[in-house]
């Protein structure tokens, strides 16, 4: 009789599974586990809701079972290996899907999982590998193709990545994620391809609310701060909508505040470079100041400055989010810094369970994370003015010249090599533009061809990404009218000779809507005016912020023809020009950009006031910092 009660109760709750009620249909499975105890094909039910649920260790107990029943089957091997990847046990789940594969190397869907740890790994050549493997068993399946498409992305193979993701779209053409990481690769290499189109299209399903879409992915699409928004609510309340959050831990009694900075990013890596100065630069009798790493390490001289830096340093890569999230709480953090956002490397999943009573977003991500348990974002007022700070699910705080910190302690740019020793001809007027060929758009680039028009023998001097890259817009500049030699392309090289070959640039010209950030910072730092375009999205404004902070305002433009007027005005203007980087040298290492000790009094002013209110029981609050008194 209870065998037969059983089944009622699991096809009920397969019936409730079918209709999305996931709580009511793990109550069903729990009732029948009660009458058949240990049921193979009972706990396996269980272990798929409480997946979905995102109750993955609870889940992997319940897998753990059925695989002790049945320790060859290698669809239970596959899915322990899918929750273990999901936990960030990674070895663990290679491990499983290579026993899996063991007993049926014809799986093809174990050889895609495989590929997707071997990704997380940073091992992409082998990642692909496997992906070519589940598509020589299932070469239409299109998540294995978008999948492949990443590990191409990864290894900077974009034409290929291109092509895998086509030929996804064209098997599953609703696969949204798919049409924008084609969108981005496509961007990577500068292939314009239905370029305006796309864009529109992905727009539009996001104010629809029928997409989601990386957030990341969509900073070089977006123009509005209030589809960023939308675009971030609808990506997070798709994945952190069952993570637990706990109330963390309450505030020590005594003792420094402790700040916790987490980040994927403590390596060679712009985050690493600009921050590094500012956690050596903590008042170490207020603070306790702690680094959690989720990335590797690459055993750079950054790293190891890092691991200096903080009072603690905690390689965290290998736990799980509950792990970390259960380690930071141990750690009795006050201030939790997410350095990530939805950058590649994020673990958002370990801010969801609130590890600490005040979370902040900083730095990594330029936008809103539209999550309820990120409250407060680091940003001054040209940043997020108050007219757009409706478009920030965080309560904002602006620091009182730039919500950027820079590392004053970084060499200088050094002795500026000759033109022909980095590729340029002597008598040229050198327009400059260093940022990601995936940040270059159709508009702002026949804007820069129109300069080039303009100003008779001069040069676009671009970074050199991919061949791919450079041959489009060769072609492109041939099209706009422009000889082609006229770009000029220059190579990777180390960051000392990276910094001192800017000098032999005339004027750096910023990209729209996902403008310069780093890069941009390191053309001012090596003394290269910048001409921006401030727009509404926080991606758009990084450049105002800067140029504000190192007192040049009258490089920020506020449309498309006041920029290619501004920058038309300064070349063919010499004297002007010459002004501008002159002051731009007198000023720049006394100007609030770079100087690390003012920006960290300013943040620990900001973290003392979050913590504060906190502190009283009052709830988080947009809310300026006072500059620091400048010394009579």
């Amino acid at each position: 009789m209870a065998p037969i009660d059983a089944k009622q109760l699991v096809d009920e709750g397969n019936a409730l599974m079918r209709l999305g009620r996931h709580e009511a249909a793990l109550a069903k499975y729990q009732g029948a586990l009660k009458l058949v105890p240990g049921h193979p094909g009972v706990l396996n039910n269980c272990a798929v809701v409480l997946e979905k649920l995102n109750r993955l260790e609870e889940a992997f107990a319940s897998y753990e079972q059925v695989h002790r029943a049945a320790p060859k089957h290698p669809g239970i091997l596959n899915n322990c290996g899918v929750v273990l990847n999901k936990l960030n046990r990674l070895e663990a789940a290679l491990d499983h899907f290579d026993r899996a594969l063991a007993h049926k190397p014809d799986y093809a869907e174990a050889f895609n999982n495989r590929g997707n740890v071997l990704l997380k790994l940073h091992r992409a050549p082998d990642a692909l590998e496997s992906y070519e493997r589940a598509l020589a068993l299932r070469p239409d399946h299109p998540d294995t193709l978008h999948n492949r498409a990443t590990a191409f992305q990864q290894m900077k193979r974009y034409d290929e990545a291109v092509a895998s993701l086509v030929r996804a779209l064209e098997l599953a053409p609703d696969l949204w994620e798919a049409r924008e990481r084609l969108f981005h690769n496509r961007m990577n290499c500068c292939d314009w391809t239905d370029h305006d189109a796309a864009s529109d299209a992905i727009i539009a399903e996001i104010e629809r609310g029928r997409i989601t879409c990386n957030p990341f992915l969509f900073l070089g699409i977006a123009r509005s701060p209030a589809t960023q928004m939308k675009c971030a609510k609808t990506y997070a309340a798709s994945l952190y909508s069952g993570a637990s959050n706990p109330s963390a831990n309450p505030r020590r009694k005594d003792g420094p505040i402790h700040v916790a900075y987490v980040s994927a990013d403590f390596r060679q890596h712009a985050v690493a470079h600009l921050t590094a100065s500012l956690f050596e630069e903590h008042d170490r009798k207020r603070f306790e100041v702690t680094g959690i790493s989720l990335g590797p390490d690459d055993r750079s001289a950054v790293r190891g400055r890092l691991q200096g830096a903080f009072d603690q340093f905690i390689d965290a890569r290998t736990k799980s989010d509950s792990e970390v999230a259960s380690l930071m709480r141990q750690l009795q953090i006050d201030i939790a810094v997410d350095l990530n956002g939805y950058t590649e490397g994020h673990r958002t999943p370990i801010f969801a369970r609130r590890v600490a009573p005040i979370q902040v977003s900083h730095l990594g991500y330029s936008g809103t994370m539209g999550t309820p348990f990120i409250d407060y974002i680091i940003a001054d007022d040209r940043l997020i003015p108050a007219a757009l700070e409706a478009h920030y699910s965080e309560h904002v705080v602006r620091l009182p010249d730039c919500f950027m910190p820079c590392d004053r302690n970084r060499p200088g740019p050094g002795d500026k090599p000759s033109r022909n020793a980095v590729g340029l001809p002597d008598d040229a007027f050198v327009f400059c533009a260093f940022s990601s060929s995936f940040k270059i758009r159709p508009d702002i680039f026949g804007l820069w061809m129109r300069l080039l028009k303009n100003i008779d023998g001069s040069v676009l001097w671009l970074r050199e990404e991919n061949a791919r890259a450079t041959a489009n817009l060769r072609r492109e500049a041939e099209s706009h009218g422009v000889a082609p030699e006229r770009l000029i392309f220059a190579p990777h090289v180390p960051i000392g000779l990276h910094l001192a070959r800017h000098q032999q640039a005339d004027l750096f010209l910023d990209t729209f809507p996902y403008g310069a950030h780093t890069t941009a910072n390191d053309a001012l730092w090596a003394g290269l005016p910048v001409v921006t375009l401030c727009g509404d999205t926080f991606a758009s404004r990084v450049g105002a912020s800067l140029l504000h902070a190192v007192r040049l305002p009258e490089l920020i433009a506020t449309s498309h023809d006041h920029y290619e007027a501004l920058a038309l005005e300064l070349a063919r203007t010499p004297t002007l020009l010459g002004s501008l980087r002159a002051r731009l040298e007198r000023q720049r290492f006394e100007s609030p950009l770079f100087d690390t000790g003012r920006y960290a009094h300013h943040l620990e002013q900001a973290y003392i006031t979050m913590y504060e209110r906190h502190r009283k029981g009052e709830p988080p609050q947009t809310f300026n910092v006072e500059p620091i008194r400048e010394q009579a």
